[in-house]
């Protein structure tokens, strides 16, 4: 196996794309975009990593800083260092590397863009987000962002250009949202028109490979924007990718390698689905909240009876490479 072919255009697709022409692969890029997103918080963590992918370890130093979180959820309101650059989807696209596109028939394929060949993706709750520009009143706005719970849903305040900032709400129009809203309304104006709604609920993609092919970003999993971890994700997805194909392309059993990838994922959503349920037990008490509340918890059960019934993890990651777990021990 030598030439991957890989459909999407995101942090998954060219993460994939950078580490596997590293390893001495031939990749193919279809470039396939989903609609951007207007801004895109860059925590250090997830930084730290695509920093090491790409290996720039300057990658968004010049970008504006977040330094703090105010956080009013089912309880009083409270102020929470954080470190994070701010940077539009358009911006970190043409931050990362472009792969040279080669005229090859693959022998596998890395989906980090829909449709996946077969499956179906399943979601754990039923809620949209609408995200609208915003002007910030309060000129320390702009290195701070917050997140606060409301009866109906719940909203999140991040800032962008001078003076400006952008503002996501979940469970509700924007206008209803800020009308239940005691942290944020006080401080923004609304400047125009609200984004068309976009899921908003965690999901997963199963099976998550075939025989030819796995699927990877977007088009495996999706995280609900209140955790904040879907661009670090991303960059672990990519990572854990292209090092079940590298192994493979080495010789590596085929099929132990693909069952490893789904596990993986499919922990890490279970991990994500605890932590999501955790924040709607708390955010309110209206049917909204219990009902998102519920499908995260039903969501966690579906994923622990489901590896369950998979083999324990047989390799740990090295860098960007995969070892057996009993020669890393």
């Amino acid at each position: 196996m030598k030439s991957i072919a890989i459909r999407g255009g995101g942090i998954a697709a060219k993460g994939c794309a950078h580490i596997l022409t590293g390893a001495g692969l031939r990749v193919a890029i279809e470039d396939v975009r989903r609609p951007s997103v207007p801004t895109i918080m860059l925590s250090d963590p997830a930084l730290g990593m695509m920093r090491s992918v790409f290996d720039r370890p300057d990658l968004f130093a010049d970008r504006p800083r977040v330094k703090r979180r105010l956080v009013a959820w089912g309880g009083p309101t409270v102020m929470i260092p954080h470190g994070a650059a701010l940077a539009s989807e358009d911006q970190v696209q043409a931050a990362l590397p472009d792969c040279k596109t080669i005229d090859a028939i693959a022998d596998f394929t890395i989906h980090a863009a829909p449709p996946v060949p077969l499956g179906e993706m399943r979601l754990f709750g039923d809620r949209h987000a609408v995200a609208a520009k915003v002007k910030l009143r309060d000129p320390s706005c702009a290195q701070e962002a917050r997140i606060e719970a409301v009866a109906s849903g719940w909203l999140y305040l991040v800032p962008a250009e001078t003076g400006e900032g952008w503002l996501l709400g979940v469970g509700g129009s924007v206008d209803a949202l800020l009308g239940q809203s005691a942290l944020i309304a006080p401080v923004v104006d609304a400047m125009g028109a609200t984004s068309t709604p976009f899921l908003a609920a965690p999901r997963l993609h199963l099976p998550l490979h075939g025989a030819g092919w796995l699927a990877c970003g977007a088009a495996a999993l999706g995280f609900d924007p209140i955790c904040g971890d879907g661009t670090a994700q991303s960059v672990r997805e990519a990572i854990l990718a292209a090092a079940v194909v590298t192994a493979i392309a080495e010789g590596g059993d085929r099929a132990v390698l693909l069952s490893h990838y789904q596990s993986m994922l499919i922990a890490a959503m279970r991990r994500h689905l605890l932590l999501c349920a955790q924040f709607y037990a708390n955010g309110g008490q209206g049917d909204w909240w219990r009902a998102q509340h519920e499908a995260l918890v039903e969501g966690h059960h579906w994923c622990t009876a489901l590896l369950a019934k998979m083999p324990e993890p047989r390799f740990l990651l090295d860098g960007f490479r995969l070892v057996p777990r009993q020669v890393a021990a």
